[in-house]
C-alpha cells in the first residue's frame, strides 16, 4: 500500500517492522532558534530517520526579495534526496513535533518533484512517543545513494507575486493565509517587519486543520470548512514564507479538494516591495 497524504503511527510501525524501505524525514525546526531542530533530532528521532533542516534542505537561498524560505533548486533538491537514499517509487514519511507545520513543507516539495509516495505522520513524533515506540539518538550510517529522478510536479504551478497582485482586483482565485489570526490582522509581530495581509485574503490558520489530539481532522470536516472559505473559487495558498501554507495544501488534499496553488514567497516576499498593497483587520 502507498501513502500519499497521511500515515498513522500504527501504519508506519508496520512498514518498519516488515523492513519495508521507507525514507523517514525528521523535520524538527524552531523559527526562533534555527539550530534547535538539529539538536532535537540528535537527541532522539524515529528509527532510521534523516534530518531535513527547513533553512538548509527544504528551502533555497533568500536574497531579500524572494521571501524567507524560497523554493530550493529542483536539481539540487533531487540530488539531496538521492544522497538520503531515496529511490523512485519508495515510500517517504515526514514528521515533526509541531502538528505537521514543517513536515507538510517536505510533503509538498516531494510532490512538487513528482514523487507520489510521500505522507505526513499523523500526530507526528508526539504520537509515536505516546504509543510507547522507540526513538534513537545520534545519526544513522550514511545510506547508499538512491536512484530518485524528478518527474512532473503533482502540485499546481507555484504562484508569483505578480500573479497574486493581478488577482487582487477581480481575480478568480481566493488567497488563503495560513498565519495565526493576530499576524493576519496586523498586530505587531517580530516575524513581520510590515504587519497585515494581502488585500482580499482570508485567514485559514493552519492549526485549524488539527483536532485537540494534534491529528488532522476528518476529510468531511476539512472539506466543509475550506468549501465555505473558497465559495467555489480555486485557492492561492500563502503564509509567512511558504511553509505552513503547505499544511493547508495537505489538508485540502485530504479533503479531496486538490485545486490549489502555493505562493512560495508569501508574506515575507510580498512586503519586500513597498509598492505592494497591505490590508489590516479581519477577513
Amino acid at each position: 500500500m502507498e501513502y500519499e497524504t497521511l500515515i498513522s503511527v500504527d501504519e508506519l510501525r508496520g512498514l518498519l517492522e516488515d523492513a519495508r524501505p521507507v525514507l523517514v524525514l525528521d523535520c524538527e525546526f524552531d523559527l526562533a532558534a534555527p539550530e534547535k531542530g538539529g539538536q532535537i533530532y540528535a537527541a532522539g528521532h524515529l528509527p532510521g530517520a534523516r534530518h531535513a533542516h527547513l533553512d538548509d534542505d527544504l528551502a533555497g537561498n533568500p536574497d531579500g526579495a524572494n521571501g524567507r524560505h524560497p523554493l530550493p533548486d529542483r536539481e539540487a533538491f533531487g540530488a539531496w534526496l538521492r544522497r538520503l537514499g531515496l529511490n523512485s517509487g519508495q515510500q517517504a514519511v515526514a514528521y515533526d513535533s509541531n502538528g505537521g507545520a514543517w513536515a507538510a513543507r517536505a510533503w509538498w516539495l516531494l510532490r512538487w518533484m513528482g514523487h507520489r509516495q510521500v505522507a505526513v505522520l499523523d500526530g507526528g513524533k508526539p504520537a509515536w512517543v505516546a504509543a510507547g515506540l522507540p526513538i534513537e539518538a545520534g545519526t544513522p550510517p550514511r545510506p547508499h545513494e538512491g536512484d530518485f529522478t524528478a518527474g512532473q510536479p503533482l502540485v499546481g504551478a507555484p504562484v508569483t507575486a505578480a500573479e497574486v497582485l493581478a488577482n487582487i482586483d477581480g481575480g478568480e482565485a481566493q488567497v488563503l493565509d495560513a498565519r495565526d489570526p493576530s499576524r493576519f490582522r496586523g498586530d505587531p509581530n517580530p516575524l513581520d517587519p510590515v504587519a497585515g495581509h494581502i488585500p482580499g485574503a482570508r485567514n485559514r490558520f493552519f492549526r485549524d486543520n488539527l483536532g485537540s489530539d494534534g491529528r488532522f481532522r476528518s476529510a468531511g470536516e476539512l472539506a466543509a470548512e475550506f468549501t465555505a472559505l473558497l465559495q467555489g473559487r480555486p485557492a492561492l495558498l500563502q503564509c509567512g514564507s511558504g511553509v505552513t501554507a503547505c499544511h493547508n495544501a495537505l489538508a485540502m488534499e485530504i479533503a479531496g479538494l486538490p485545486a490549489n496553488r502555493l505562493y512560495p514567497g508569501s508574506w515575507s516576499e510580498w512586503i519586500s516591495d513597498p509598492t505592494r498593497p497591505v490590508a489590516k483587520g479581519e477577513d
